[in-house]
């Protein structure tokens, strides 16, 4: 009996929704709880997945057509039913001889494979996809594939890094199985949901999808061969190539149509024959290696292309510098405070929270503060409206291998010291994985960057558009200090807070950095909120 496919019911504010991509075509075996289907509406993407296990039997919505709330989308019969009124339209003749061909590219497949079937599902293909981009990410960058074609892979397993302007995003092994083609190499651009390569699922060497059929007559414990740089490789050759990091292309076959063999790679290893050409290799955060070019002599040089992250953070510090009236107001805090609480309680407080106490915890709270007491400090430019937030979203500049990134704190009024700490040191640890995601790093009213911890004395932050403002830390550092008329040791930072002049006065922006200073020099009244 066949199943209704329904589109779920979407949320009051939308009224239809268009299908964007089927996963499954008619005929497809289905998992329970399976993705088969993507609905976008102008909010949101949609996923529509199986209701049951089974096989696919109808679709009466095709890709691009306009569907409403919880319409039948598809039909989904019982497993093994195949494509029965999958050709609804087409007449007998033309559905008998679709059926055919199904079956005779079936034959060809299963040719493929050894006759005695390692699962049911070995061999079976599917298309290796980019992620859906996020709204404001048009495109990206083939950052790097973890696996070559061939090497067996785990399901859920990385196989490729993508590099938007504002994250990496992962694409991971749909099964288990091993990647049959690569369709788009390192340092190309994609779209959302551009087709990056062949999966082939089962053993190691069933990605050998497109080896010609009477290559599968191996000895190579049943497994088959695979097509890697043009060379038909038996499994025992590639995968002694691969542990030999061989140039397969330079390899010579002596097998059934120019197959490769192991002795073949063996004698290749020998006599050096297939070695790689040394090559400097790209940095992998450049995003496109082959792009790279180096000159080489006594002065050296190499050009290679300014990653996504890079450019972005380019044209957003050269656009707040072009449209912000931009000023900055400093002011030196003493530390001494700060720090012998800091000293006091930091075991007491590792052990009650289990995170090490930090300045910036302090410093977030002083800032959260001066915020409600000078609103324009945290409002932000629209066009020409001025925003107001009614919370207080802080945004901590965090330095990765890839570039600076603000992920952001959200209502930090509410949280404690302790959970400012911990979010900060998962945004660092994070941030160094390339983990982030963008809903990490939307939104933000105001943005603390600490250059101190690299060194530096004072300096001039840029704005964070479409933010009005912005602290700057800095180096802790001894200076002699008048106190009470006497000359004292004093542990300084300088502060800087930069801020936009359309929106912000000069008076408020040096009360609102004062006010950070009271707070931090006496603690308690944090606590006291005075």
């Amino acid at each position: 009996m066949a199943t209704d496919i329904k589109a779920p019911t979407f949320p009051e504010s939308v009224a239809e929704g268009t299908v964007a991509t089927w996963h499954k075509k008619v005929g497809d075996s289905v998992e329970r709880d399976e993705l088969i289907v993507e609905i976008e509406t102008d909010k949101v993407v949609l996923e529509v997945v199986a209701p049951e296990a089974g096989t696919l039997s109808k679709i009466n919505v095709e890709e691009g057509d306009v569907c409403q709330s919880e319409q039948v989308l598809g039909e989904l019969g019982a497993a093994g039913e195949g494509d029965k009124g999958g050709d609804a339209k087409a007449d007998d003749a033309k559905r008998s001889d679709a059926k055919s061909d199904d079956a005779k590219s079936g034959d060809a497949k299963a040719d493929k494979k050894p006759a005695d079937k390692k699962s049911a599902g070995a061999g079976k293909q599917h298309e290796v996809k980019a992620p859906s981009f996020p709204e404001s990410v048009q495109e990206g960058t083939v950052a790097s594939w973890t696996k070559k074609v061939g090497e067996a892979v785990k399901r859920d397993e990385v196989l490729a890094e993508i590099e938007t302007d504002k994250v990496v995003l992962e694409v991971v092994a749909p099964a288990d199985g091993a990647l049959a083609e690569i369709k788009v190499q390192e340092g190309e651009q994609v779209e959302s949901e551009a087709l990056l390569a062949v999966f082939s699922e089962g053993a190691e060497g069933d990605a050998g999808a497109d080896a010609p059929a009477e290559a599968s007559s191996s000895d190579d414990d049943g497994e088959a061969d695979a097509k890697v740089d043009g060379k038909i490789l038996a499994p025992a050759a590639r995968k002694l190539a691969a542990e030999n990091d061989l140039d397969v292309s330079k390899l010579e076959g002596t097998g059934k149509g120019g197959r490769v063999l192991k002795e073949d790679v063996q004698k290749a290893i020998d006599n050096g024959s297939a070695k790689k050409s040394a090559a400097p290799k790209a940095d992998k955060s450049a995003a496109a290696p082959k792009a790279a070019s180096a000159v080489e002599g006594e002065r050296p040089e190499q050009r290679v292309p300014m990653s996504r992250l890079r450019q972005t953070i380019a044209k957003r510090l050269v656009q707040a510098q072009q449209t912000a009236a931009m000023l900055t107001t400093y002011n030196e805090v003493d530390m001494s405070a700060v720090m012998a609480l800091r000293s006091q309680y930091k075991d007491t407080f590792q052990k009650a929270h289990d995170v090490k106490l930090g300045f910036m915890g302090f410093f977030v709270k002083a800032a959260t503060e001066a915020l409600k007491r000078f609103p324009d400090v945290n409002a932000s430019i629209d066009g020409t409206d001025i925003v107001y937030h009614g919370y207080q979203d802080i945004g901590v500049a965090v330095s990765t291998p890839r570039g600076l990134v603000v992920p952001v704190l959200r209502d930090t009024d509410s949280m404690k010291l302790a959970d400012v700490e911990k979010a900060i040191g998962d945004f660092g640890s994070r941030g160094r994985d390339g983990k982030l995601g963008i809903e990490d790093m939307q939104g933000g009213t105001f943005t603390i960057t600490n250059g101190g911890i690299f060194g530096s004395l004072m300096s001039t932050p840029i704005l964070n558009p479409p933010q009005t403002a912005i602290l700057g830390m800095h180096k802790i550092q001894e200076r002699p200090m008048a106190v009470n008329g006497k000359v004292e040791i004093r542990p300084m930072m300088y502060l800087a807070v930069s801020y936009d002049h359309r929106m912000i006065d000069g008076k408020d922006a040096v009360q609102f950095l004062v006010a950070i200073k009271s707070l931090l020099e006496d603690p308690a009244r944090l606590l006291l909120d005075i």
